[in-house]
């Protein structure tokens, strides 16, 4: 009894470490096209001076995330896992090629009807990370919590790389169109290649991995459909079956409604976060800092230094005394944190480029550190196919802060022509 238990043991932690970086690779690869389209916004300003194109493509975006999740999310038992984040990772791969090719073909021409087309490739981005996000956080929540943090991780470090490669890029070419086009298309070649890995990396490489099979497995014996085709990719054949004739009961799961209602206080720390969050960053940022002594280098500054303290917040909770677990604890921590509208709109108006520069980094640290303690905290007590579930609505209210936050950055735009 004592072999078998630790054969079990030596089975559900191999191939940890190498499961962990791939989940920090995906992360990366579902933010990676979206944050090199944000991140160049100096190149489509200077393309589309009249169109608002930070807050355009980011307002285009969200609808098409949101609406695709929340059909996702309503439809999460009945799919399968493997095609819906393949699907996911390819939309962002050929989006990612559309975008140079419309560059190339327009010689890097403005107009309305290139930025209409750039818009459609921003709502592709959104129906691609409604599929992989939402599909892989549900996906990991049926694994180990390291693995949840590893994949936020790399969402974060998705923003830091390509504001680190902004700043080089923009260092390297002269501050010209020319320039920042070759900039933009660089991005854009590495952002495709990237996101190419990842479908290799998820179709052939992560079922693979031993560790990986035992959480799906020990999901389809609790009932989970939705892990079947990667487990037949990986060899293993009918483990939810198996489960069921031993026992019926595992098939019974709570409704989306029940786990809703265990959860309410997760899903509306989760919509907080990311409302405030996206209300500032990245519209604001971009566009009411004024002027200061980096001048056109100013807004990329502040972008780059909310994505790498996004990132080190992520990191912040594998230390256990810093992580907070407490119900009520994150939910004031995330109230206290609308602090910061007012702390930021003071700034603009009366502070300079060193006080700006630390409440985006606070911004950021927040907004990493938060998200990994909620999201990490709610799957635990609940079988496979409730935590799959419960994954794609906490996403879907994580979409909703997005696509409100943005929402309400643009009505602060339109008060303040007014």
């Amino acid at each position: 009894m004592s072999y078998q238990t630790e054969t079990s043991e030596v089975i559900r932690n191999k191939g940890k470490y190498f499961a962990i970086f791939i989940c920090w690779l995906l992360g990366n690869g579902c933010l990676f096209s979206w944050n090199s389209m944000l991140t160049i916004e100096d190149y489509y300003v200077y393309v589309f001076p009249r169109y608002h194109p930070t807050r355009v493509l980011t307002l285009v975006y969200q609808p098409f995330a949101l609406g695709t999740l929340a059909i996702l999310a309503y439809n999460e038992s009945k799919i399968n896992t493997r095609s819906r984040n393949l699907t996911g990772y390819t939309l962002f791969f050929l989006s990612s090629l559309l975008l140079i090719v419309l560059d190339v073909a327009t010689s890097g021409r403005g107009g309305i009807g290139v930025f209409i087309g750039i818009c459609a490739i921003s709502g592709a981005f959104g129906v691609a990370d409604a599929h992989a996000q939402g599909g892989m956080v549900g996906d990991l929540f049926l694994m180990r919590p390291e693995f949840m943090q590893s994949f936020l991780a790399g969402l974060a470090a998705s923003g830091a790389l390509t504001s680190a490669l902004r700043l080089i890029t923009k260092a390297a070419f002269e501050n010209t169109q020319d320039g920042l086009r070759k900039g933009a298309m660089m991005f854009f070649a590495i952002s495709a290649f990237f996101e190419l890995l990842c479908v290799l990396l998820y179709a052939f490489i992560f079922p693979e991995l031993p560790i990986v099979k035992y959480y799906r497995s020990k999901a389809a014996s609790e009932g989970s459909m939705t892990v079947a085709a990667d487990l037949a990719a990986a060899g293993i054949q009918k483990q939810r079956d198996q489960g069921a004739e031993e026992d019926p009961n595992l098939l019974e799961r709570l409704t989306n409604k029940q786990l809703l209602l265990q959860n309410s206080d997760y899903a509306i720390d989760i919509y907080l976060i990311y409302v405030l969050t996206l209300s500032i960053f990245p519209g604001f940022l971009s566009e009411d800092t004024g002027s200061h002594s980096l001048g056109s280098w100013y807004a990329l500054v502040l972008i780059a230094m909310y994505n790498v303290w996004d990132l080190i917040g992520r990191y912040v909770p594998l230390v256990n005394w810093l992580k907070l677990t407490s119900r009520k604890g994150l939910m004031v921590a995330i109230l206290s944190r609308f602090l910061l509208i007012p702390a930021f709109y003071f700034t603009a108006k009366y502070g300079d480029q060193g006080w700006m520069i630390m409440l985006t980094s606070f911004l950021g640290l927040t907004n990493g550190y938060l998200t990994v303690c909620v999201l990490t905290a709610a799957p635990k007590g609940y079988k496979g196919p409730e935590q799959n579930a419960l994954g794609n609505l906490l996403v879907l209210f994580l979409l909703a802060g997005i696509f409100s936050g943005v929402t309400l950055d643009w009505l602060w735009l339109i008060g303040k022509r007014w």
